[in-house]
């Protein structure tokens, strides 16, 4: 069964645009509901897709291997042999070294689909697995797990008295999610504490907004666009957020915890900047007769003000595809931390007993041809938390914040935002893009240097 070149390209991007380890959180975070999932059936007519000439892998010590365990291993019996089927798959699969290709068995197949389907109510994080545990990769914007503290790369041990050690990605969120408003005790491994922490997390339903937008009182000309998804409407609404502007003259993106989703949105949203006809991405295939460039196509007013963008470790595909091409074409400054870094594509095949398979089928490069699916968006301007800034204990020690203040009450200081502010005053009063970017590295070293 096969499908043609139009419904490949819309399925592929529309679905597995975001980060894929975004499915294993088990809550698609969309403004809209997700569309069935499409998964290509693998049928007898398509085995001459995957027959493979006996000289390009050479399985006889596989065999080998197989027989003397056979032969010799004393409990062999007491595994199933489709078991051994599906773990040699995996580590087929490992072996190409790609996180974003894996094979599921029926019961992990289940499980994914579920979560590209299902509303689960969870704390709202991207996890993987690590050789023991479970840690977190992203966090969401709006989620209980940024609510109540959680940082990328913390590590998951317990929850709720459950030990998460050696469960795969599945067993561990099953330990994890439940219905909203209910509680979950996390114990956590964070690389700079020395004891482990303990989070209590309230799971909740979130439905985020797709576009948010605010002024500020201090800095009148300056436009704040929040962009936290792509999804079907994502582009419209920020045409309109654009036209709200009304007497504002420059503008902040913030594309911090974005994790993408369609194409055609980054596609759209950077019609907005860019002139007609210049390249935005480029999208590679295996076959180099597939591959196809995106250009800008807007009829209407381009916006020519400077513009400052903000990316942290959870801006991925889309977002960062809208963050790089601006950046190319010296339109806006990239301010905080480098980005998630997933520039790829990925299909799924399904098989007759409900196993499934992903692998990496395409990827993506920017304007000037690079593709930065391992190497990450660096920003311009770096700029990190400090401790005070989201950690009320801390905020107490150093800012003497009232000693009586509970948690709910805490404000959380952006920082990043701050600086964003004040390089895009910079930004404007110099005029240019590398003076502005060179000012704020030379301070940066005055600072460390004192």
């Amino acid at each position: 069964m096969g499908i043609d070149k139009k419904n490949k390209f819309k399925i592929s991007f529309s679905i597995f645009l975001t980060s894929v380890l975004t499915f294993f959180a088990l809550g698609v975070f969309l403004a809209e509901p997700i569309q069935k999932v499409y998964v290509k059936k693998i049928m007898k007519t398509d085995l001459n897709l995957f027959e493979i000439k006996k000289q390009d892998l050479d399985l006889k010590k596989f065999w080998e291997v197989y027989s003397l365990l056979k032969d010799k291993y004393y409990s062999l019996d007491w595994v199933k042999k489709q078991d051994l089927v599906d773990w040699a798959i995996k580590w087929l699969v490992d072996a190409i070294w790609d996180k974003h290709s894996e094979f599921m068995n029926t019961k992990e197949a289940k499980s994914f689909n579920e979560a590209l389907s299902w509303d689960f109510e969870w704390i709202w994080a991207v996890v993987e697995t690590t050789p023991i545990w479970v840690k977190i990769d992203r966090i969401l914007k709006g989620s209980p797990a940024k609510k109540y503290g959680l940082l990328k790369n913390d590590i998951i041990t317990e929850a709720n008295w459950n030990k998460l050690e050696w469960l795969n990605i599945w067993e561990a969120v099953e330990k994890i999610k439940w219905p909203a408003w209910t509680k979950v005790k996390l114990k956590i491994l964070r690389v700079w504490e020395k004891e482990i922490l303990e989070k209590e997390v309230i799971r909740a339903k979130i439905k985020i907004p797709t576009v948010e937008t605010k002024d500020f009182k201090n800095n009148k000309d300056i436009w704040y666009i929040a962009l936290n998804m792509y999804g079907q409407t994502s582009s419209e609404e920020f045409k309109k957020a654009l036209n709200q502007m009304k007497n504002k003259k420059w503008i902040i993106i913030d594309l911090r915890d974005n994790g993408g989703w369609y194409l055609t949105a980054a596609v759209e949203i950077l019609s907005n900047f860019v002139e007609n006809w210049k390249k935005l991405v480029v999208v590679k295939w295996k076959n180099i007769l597939e591959n196809q460039a995106y250009n800008s196509a807007w009829i209407g007013d381009k916006y020519l003000g400077k513009i400052v963008i903000l990316i942290n470790w959870n801006t991925a595909s889309a977002s960062e595809i809208t963050a790089w091409a601006l950046h190319d074409y010296k339109k806006a400054i990239l301010v905080w931390e480098k980005s998630y870094g997933k520039w790829s594509v990925q299909e799924p095949f399904g098989f007759s007993d409900w196993s499934q398979i992903k692998f990496t089928i395409a990827k993506w490069f920017t304007p000037n041809d690079i593709n930065i699916d391992k190497d990450w968006i660096k920003p311009d301007i770096e700029v990190k938390f400090k401790k005070q800034d989201y950690d009320l204990e801390e905020c107490k020690k150093v800012w003497k914040c009232d000693k009586n203040m509970k948690q709910e009450d805490f404000k959380f200081y952006d920082r990043q935002l701050e600086k964003a502010k004040e390089v895009l005053n910079n930004f404007i009063k110099v005029w240019d893009f590398e003076k502005t970017i060179n000012k704020f590295k030379e301070d940066k070293k005055e600072e460390i240097n004192k």
